[in-house]
């Protein structure tokens, strides 16, 4: 058998598990019961009410984790979380910057942001967030196109947000693709500095991947895959953009981390197992930046989550309240999240 047929018997394998895998999350999610009558579920709070208590809200789902808003997203992929997209909400003077989703390769806005839409919602916040980077509409798995056009699509986007809400700036908060080179893209040769008043990283893929030293068998998965994985965006654009070394990685970072007037928070795992080394997630300041580089463990040390629990982690939520409102900061009560997925 030579080297190739080795590789590729292999990836079928690791494909084949994968596959496994995925069927028995969606087996476990589908048993998870959706909130009962008998259960309140919580409200958008109304103009003037207390905030909701620090929990996962979904909305009625009753869902507490990005499989099971990933489930409950197959039939309508494009639909917006619970809280999001209220295109007449106007923003207080207690939050003056609209905060737009942005979420991360291989998903949507619905089940990035199923728990912290309603949460920044209840909150007060005026909450927006996008879908993009499809290679077909409507497609379940997004973020998968070249970052150039995908942040040409988010700039589109910031623009009808502040046209809507008559605000200035806007606060822009990212999972993975979408809280690292994507939004950064947007500020260096979109115009964002000068419309965006901070980004918000959780596990951003600032400065790449190595996927813990499997990407450069991304090839190897793609020949496995043929073109029965387009359709579901395995010969993704995106995540060869985010493999270390490459061409628009290079352009991105050639003149360093960040844009003039610009906040960033990059919130990072010590245990993400898709942007690797973790230590790439951290940006440092330019001129005129503020960075502000937090690693999860060194505030919660038995928080355990990794790249897709973390948009689902209360440890994680309380940091971005914090980002947004540092003059309202609070200690994070550092629940504990012992499973590193």
């Amino acid at each position: 058998m030579t080297r190739h047929q080795e590789v590729r018997t292999t990836m079928r394998r690791v494909l084949k598990a994968a596959g496994v895998a995925l069927a028995a999350a969606a087996c476990l999610t589908a048993a998870v019961p959706a909130a009962s009558a008998a259960t309140p579920v919580p409200r958008l709070a109304a103009a003037g009410a207390p905030p909701a208590p620090l929990a996962n809200t979904f909305g009625g789902l009753g869902v507490v984790s990005f499989s099971a808003a990933l489930l409950a997203s197959v039939p309508d992929p494009d639909r917006s979380p619970a809280g999001a997209n209220d295109f007449s909400c106007k923003p207080s003077a207690a939050h003056p910057y609209p905060v737009v989703l942005v979420h991360g390769t291989f998903e949507n806005a619905f089940d990035n942001w199923s728990a912290l839409a309603p949460l920044l919602k209840n909150r007060g916040y005026c909450v927006f967030a996008l879908n993009y980077g499809e290679v077909k509409p409507h497609a379940l798995l997004k973020a998968t196109g070249p970052v150039p056009a995908s942040a040409a699509q988010l700039a589109a986007y910031v623009d009808k947000v502040r046209a809507a809400t008559g605000a200035k700036k806007v606060d822009l908060v990212g999972h993975s693709q979408g809280g690292g080179l994507m939004p950064q893209w947007y500020l260096r040769f979109d115009g964002g500095a000068a419309k965006v008043h901070q980004l918000v990283g959780i596990n951003p893929s600032s400065h790449g991947t190595t996927a813990i030293g499997t990407i450069h068998l991304l090839d190897a998965v793609l020949d496995v895959a043929g073109h029965a994985g387009k359709p579901f965006g395995l010969d993704s654009p995106a995540a060869k953009d985010q493999t270390i070394g490459s061409p628009v990685l290079q352009q991105l970072y050639a003149k360093g981390d960040t844009e003039r007037g610009v906040t960033y928070t990059n919130i990072v795992t010590r245990t993400d197992i898709v942007v690797t080394p973790y230590t790439n997630q951290f940006l440092t300041a330019g001129p005129g930046a503020s960075v502000h580089n937090i690693l999860l463990q060194n505030v919660c040390p038995l928080d355990l989550s990794g790249h897709l629990g973390n948009p689902y982690d209360p440890n994680v939520y309380q940091l971005v309240l914090n980002a947004l409102d540092p003059a309202h900061s609070k200690p994070v009560r550092c629940a504990l999240m012992p499973i590193p997925v």
